[in-house]
């Protein structure tokens, strides 16, 4: 039966005023009536657009199909096929310009509500299958390393160990999970579903080696002539901050969005128990549009700001961060200034933020990613009283591997030069994510994890 429902059935949250005080997650979850009553929304069409706007091309009916049915150990098994990460993309994918997106109901009212599906499986699953026996591959003779635990080295290391390799994963911080459990916060992600796939990915016979600098500690070089890796996959993401170069970004209280999440997630500075060092203050200015600058704005409410401003200079309308998270963030008592860009930073005489100088701007004529490019409104400069500011403007990659490792190129953007298939220009030598395209989306980190484990395959079994 198929319920024509032409809106989602709501999500239950904490309320604005409580949620804001906390660190726990805002999206409680479906009950598994609610579960069903909207897999019942899906038709289940012929074409399935809904897959093909999926980077890793889930089954998305076929698991709504079972979870409609009741069947949601089905749903999650099905879900398993083709996402390592079923519980974490449930959460923190952009489903509303992917998946959910090209869904068909969407012409008539709203899609259906394939991210929170995908999260229920994953969570029914985590909740009645605890003790599940996970058995590793036979081994195949081949060994691989991979760098970076992040979204796009945790889905190459899944599908290759389920084919048989040794897989070694270094990661250069102390905890595996690279943007999951150092950017995305608690209120979205509970680090408790991110220890708990890794726990799974080392059930199966995953090794990952913390508090290792590739780069550093060893080069990739030395990972295949001295330890004899076969293949090498290069995830290490793009956590290099950006800043805007202007007046006063030296002062006392400046930041960037990296540090300050993770000094919060990573290093729990929102938790008593821990000593974690961490500016707390009352009126803070992030600058930037994206779902980082969200998640820090987000965090400083909860770490005790009374104002927090979102400074962005194009409109509302451009703003390149998820809706939801936009929408939370306002319930939340952040103060957006659209069309608004930072010229310089004021302190005071021991060097500690004041105020955040900006200058108003005007839309103008599309630039080259399609939006209307933002020009200053000459004279309108005006002053925000700040005591801290969070740059959270983008990220780009570290070049210490592109440094270190011989011969490798880069590409037109400065990552890592990689092809569609995820080969570099070094034989048995694979990049993919953020490190080749720049900061995007766990899900596409996924998918080229995902690209270069079938790769990385093809070479070792003969047919690359």
């Amino acid at each position: 039966m198929i319920n024509l429902g032409k809106e989602q059935n709501p999500m239950p949250e904490q309320m604005p005023d409580i949620r804001n005080q906390n660190f726990f997650e805002v999206a409680e979850g479906y009950t598994e009536e609610m579960a069903v009553r909207e897999a019942m929304r899906c038709l289940n069409c012929r074409k399935k657009p809904c897959v093909a706007g999926c980077p890793v091309n889930i089954r998305i009916p076929d698991f709504i199909e079972q979870i409609a049915k009741g069947e949601f150990a089905k749903a999650y098994q099905i879900l398993s096929e083709d996402s390592s990460l079923p519980a974490i993309c449930g959460r923190v994918c952009p489903q509303e310009t992917q998946c959910q997106g090209k869904c068909v109901r969407g012409a008539h009212g709203e899609p259906v509500a394939i991210g929170r599906l995908e999260r229920f499986a994953a969570d029914w699953h985590a909740a009645h299958c605890k003790n599940e026996d996970v058995k590793p591959a036979a081994f195949n003779g081949h060994r691989v390393a991979i760098i970076g635990a992040g979204p796009a080295g945790l889905a190459c290391a899944g599908d290759l160990v389920n084919k048989g390799y040794d897989v070694t994963v270094y990661e250069a911080m102390h905890k595996a999970g690279g943007v999951l459990v150092y950017g995305i916060p608690e209120f979205r992600l509970p680090k408790a579903i991110v220890e708990s796939e890794i726990a799974k990915l080392e059930a199966k016979g995953v090794t990952f080696v913390t508090n290792a600098v590739v780069g550093r500690a060893i080069t990739v070089d030395e990972l295949m002539r001295e330890e004899n890796y076969e293949t090498v996959f290069i995830g290490t993401g793009a956590g290099l901050p950006s800043f805007m170069n202007i007046p006063g970004e030296n002062y006392i209280g400046v930041c960037s969005a990296n540090e300050y999440l993770t000094r919060i997630n990573l290093m729990k500075a929102y938790r008593p128990e821990y000593d974690t060092p961490i500016q707390r203050a009352e009126k803070i200015a992030v600058v930037g549009g994206g779902n980082v600058a969200m998640d820090a704005a987000r965090c400083a409410k909860r770490m005790g700001a009374k104002e927090v401003y979102v400074i962005y200079r194009r409109s509302m309308e451009e703003l390149p961060a998820r809706e939801e998270e936009v929408h939370h963030a306002m319930e939340e008592g952040v103060i957006f200034r659209e069309l608004n860009n930072p010229v310089r930073i004021l302190g005071d005489a021991n060097s500690r933020v004041t105020a955040i100088e900006c200058v108003r701007m005007e839309l103008g004529e599309p630039d080259s990613s399609g939006r209307r490019r933002p020009i200053p409104v000459e004279g309108s400069e005006f002053q925000i009283p700040v005591d801290m500011v969070i740059m959270a403007i983008g990220t780009k990659l570290n070049k210490l591997i592109l440094d270190t490792t011989e011969k490798l190129e880069p590409n037109e953007r400065g990552g890592i030069g990689a092809d569609p298939e995820a080969a570099t220009n070094r034989r048995g030598i694979f990049a993919g994510g953020d490190a080749v395209t720049g900061a995007a989306t766990v899900i596409k980190a996924m998918g080229a994890g995902k690209k270069a484990a079938h790769s990385m395959d093809q070479l070792m079994q003969g047919n690359g």
